[in-house]
């Protein structure tokens, strides 16, 4: 079992290598955060809405993946939104730090039948660093490579491209990460992929909410493609809100997240809460593992905290936070 453990850490180091400049998603974009998944979602809402996340991967192992981001998005105009966000993620002796630059503009399609197009791209500036001051001998390996010196690291630039589309309460979004190839030296890193295309789909719909009924229901999936081996994952989640005065409202639901060659064998099933009190928002979200890998860890453990500031009312719709009808 501790071979399992070993052989478990280092997939998850490899797996983290070969996605520089594509940091997991777990559940964030739940956090009424949609612009964690896309820049299209930068400027939709009436408010400056800032989003701190801070995410603990597999609790009691040691050097498990440790992820702090932040995300703010705003509307300029009638018919824009910027969006920025910053990361720092560490797993085991590898460490990415990055920001994000975003821009949207949203466009109506048809005024009668609420039906918006948002075209949006990102920026994406990232480091990642392999740190050597935790590096020791073992048994296994009683020295350490003499090549390692020093603290390598490298830097990389890249966009991201996303349309969204939306139809009342419905919504679709198509996003494609690092639409570039990285320049890689071969003579040093002849292992690492160039290729970090990614595709993301995520979509949802809202009903149930009405003058009368202050709850409303959000069913909704997100999947990703790896372009260069084709891996591919899907979560499918489930919202329900309870509104209270002034739009104050709670929350709660639950993500299943799956490989897609392995729908009947869960990555990991995860609940969460939260809720929004006038300007303050917060957020939990907690996913456990559900192969023998969750006998050595407590689970994934997500928190966001939030705030909506300077609300100022749009007179485009296309802008607009759909108001319970």
């Amino acid at each position: 079992m501790q071979k399992l453990i070993i052989y478990s850490l280092l997939f998850t180091a490899t797996y983290s290598y070969s996605q520089e400049l594509n940091l997991p998603v777990f559940t964030q974009y739940l956090a009424d955060n949609n612009f964690v998944v896309s820049p299209t979602f930068a400027g939709i809402g009436d408010n400056l809405k800032l989003r701190a996340n801070g995410l603990t991967q597999w609790v009691g192992i040691k050097g498990a993946p440790d992820n702090q981001s932040f995300y703010g998005d705003i509307r300029i105009g009638e018919r824009s939104g910027l969006g920025i966000s910053f990361y720092n993620d560490r797993n085991g002796n590898t460490i990415q730090t990055g920001a994000k630059f975003s821009f949207a503009h949203h466009l109506i399609l048809d005024f009668i039948t609420e039906q918006y197009l948002s075209l949006g791209i990102s920026y994406n500036i990232n480091n990642f660093k392999i740190d050597t001051n935790n590096f020791n001998t073992t048994f296994e390996n009683p020295t350490i490579d003499p090549f390692v010196t020093d603290n390598r690291s490298t830097s990389n630039n890249n966009f991201d491209i996303g349309a969204l589309y939306r139809f009342r309460a419905f919504f679709l979004s198509l996003n494609l990460n690092n639409i570039l190839k990285k320049e890689i030296d071969g003579n040093i890193r002849v292992l690492e992929p160039n290729l970090l295309l990614n595709y993301q789909v995520y979509a949802g719909y809202t009903f149930g909410q009405t003058k009368e009924d202050s709850i409303e229901f959000e069913p909704s999936i997100y999947y990703q493609l790896f372009n260069s081996d084709k891996r591919a994952s899907t979560d499918i989640n489930f919202k329900l809100r309870k509104y209270g005065r002034d739009d104050n409202y709670f929350w709660a639901g639950i993500s299943y997240r799956f490989l897609n060659d392995q729908f009947l064998k869960p990555l990991n099933i995860g609940p969460m809460v939260g809720f929004k009190q006038s300007v303050f928002y917060f957020g939990y979200a907690y996913q456990f593992t559900t192969n023998k890998f969750s006998a050595y860890n407590s689970g994934t453990h997500a928190v966001t905290v939030g705030f909506d500031f300077l609300r100022g009312i749009s007179n485009c719709a296309c802008t607009k936070s759909r108001a319970r009808l």
